[in-house]
């Protein structure tokens, strides 16, 4: 299959065919996005539309779902408002949504980290209520630790020792805990599944919106719970938790596993992106290594 280049004069025929109100609206690429590339159009939209993505589930998902979660959550998160359809011109789904203002985290910081951990306990908080039944379910994302111990495998043999360094020990023994944590019992909640520091923007040194709900699902809250040491800086994990209140001693250590995973997959795509290879965010590099000091430093008891 033909991969179509994406650019704004292909952005702007699509939206002249099938929306053409928004038409002449100021259009400007916005920097990431791996799955879907985003454009800004306007002040306040975007077009987030398919690149990497073979599927159209993640853009679907959103269609579906954000504007029923959106009213009840405390932050930003973009809502899609038209859609767009495969057609000729392009075969693939294109969305238009609101935009979140604010920075990427993965190129920004967060100095205000005790509002941080309040902001983002309050926000899943909200999100992590009881999914209805058909609700979409995780699969790779979504599944306890030990089910994604060869993922883990992968990443903790493809990134440089040396950037691991001493604490490759102390890595896998943070992980094999998660993997003997009890499962998730409980009913499954709305989970994003995709926190890291490139899907939430930040303002005023604190956390702004969260953007890309593209793995959206029902199950374990963990999953995002691996934020606090992912996203909020140095020493403030512990006020997320007492803020957020509902995490078990199991949450919690499952959710401390998949922190240690996901640094080592920003550390991989950091390494990538060094090297020049394809997919490789070289912003992502020292976010990952950032968060994987914190899953070591900061144990809760």
């Amino acid at each position: 299959m033909t991969t179509t280049t994406i650019t704004a004069g292909l952005v702007r025929d699509l939206l002249r065919d099938q929306h053409p109100d928004l038409a002449e609206l100021p259009l400007r690429e916005v920097d990431g996005g791996w799955g879907n590339q985003m454009w800004r159009l306007g002040s306040e939209l975007a077009v987030r539309i398919q690149r990497m993505d073979t599927h159209p589930d993640s853009q679907l998902k959103e269609r579906r779902w954000l504007p029923l979660l959106a009213p009840r959550l405390p932050l930003p998160v973009p809502v899609p408002v038209r859609s767009g359809a495969p057609s000729e011109r392009f075969p693939k789904l294109w969305t238009v949504m609101t935009w979140v203002p604010g920075l990427p985290l993965d190129h920004g910081s967060i100095t205000r980290g005790e509002h941080a951990a309040d902001t983002l306990a309050a926000f899943l908080r909200a999100l992590h209520v009881e999914a209805p039944a058909d609700a979409p379910v995780g699969t790779d994302r979504g599944a306890h630790p030990k089910d994604c111990t060869p993922g883990f495998d992968h990443f903790f043999g493809s990134v440089d020792a040396e950037a691991i360094g001493c604490d490759a020990a102390d890595v896998r023994a943070v992980w094999d805990d998660a993997v003997a944590a009890p499962t998730w019992e409980d009913r499954p909640v709305w989970v994003h599944g995709d926190l890291h520091p490139a899907n939430v923007v930040v303002a005023d040194g604190t956390l702004a919106g969260i953007v890309d709900f593209g793995d959206l699902f029902a199950g374990d809250p963990a999953w995002d719970l691996a934020a606090a040491w992912l996203l909020l800086p140095v020493g403030t994990a512990a006020r997320f938790f007492a803020a957020y209140a509902r995490a078990d001693e199991a949450t919690i250590r499952r959710a401390r596993g998949l922190a240690a995973l996901k640094s080592l997959f920003l550390m991989l795509m950091g390494q990538n992106g060094d090297r020049g290879l394809p997919g490789g965010k070289p912003a992502w590099g020292p976010a990952g290594r950032s968060a994987l000091d914190r899953v070591l430093s900061e144990r809760l008891p």
